[in-house]
């Protein structure tokens, strides 16, 4: 009986792991070889606030969850003590990771993949220079709001002065 509930288990790790990788688009494999638990809590704090996720991965589990995704390239990645970081935004998984390990020296990066394209260390430090999806965002909206705060405030100076000079001419009209 414990070998049933073993494998359906398992096939449901295999099954969580499958959408994870269909729902995210970028994957970013470590080791973390040596690291203690309050490392890993620290790690999987700091991943979570930029939005993404941190998971230590069972290697057999992981290559048959790879199957079908467009990450299925990854699978030679998967041997030792392996972690993945996801995220939906590109960079945000590859920005946290890559600062950790530069703080860590215990935690590897050895690559991962972009929407299915493989990419190796310098390809993942490369993405984690990019501008988050958040700070694209934040500097869009920057740039956009500027030019209409400066329209607005030009609009409306002609109706304050229209309005003084409407309440100037009331004023004196009351007074004559």
């Amino acid at each position: 009986m414990e070998t049933i509930v073993d494998r359906a288990a398992k096939e449901e790790v295999v099954s969580e792991l499958h959408s994870v990788f269909e729902d995210n688009s970028v994957v970013v494999v470590t080791h973390y070889s040596g690291m203690t638990v309050a490392d890993m809590t620290d790690l999987r704090s700091e991943v979570k606030q930029s939005g993404a996720n941190f998971k230590v991965t069972k290697n057999r589990l992981t290559l048959l969850a790879l199957a079908g995704t467009k990450f299925e390239g990854l699978s030679d990645m998967f041997t030792g003590p392996t972690a993945i970081a996801v995220s939906v935004d590109p960079v945000a998984a590859a920005k946290v990771v890559v600062d950790y390990a530069k703080k860590n020296k215990k935690l590897i990066v050895l690559g991962g993949s972009l929407d299915g394209k493989n990419l190796d260390v310098n390809d993942i430090k490369a993405l984690a220079s990019l501008p988050s999806l958040d700070e694209l965002r934040a500097k869009l909206v920057g740039l956009i709001s500027a030019p209409a705060t400066k329209i607005a405030g030009v609009l409306q100076a002609p109706a304050g002065q229209v309005a003084r000079v409407l309440s100037a001419r009331g004023q004196q009209s009351d007074a004559a």
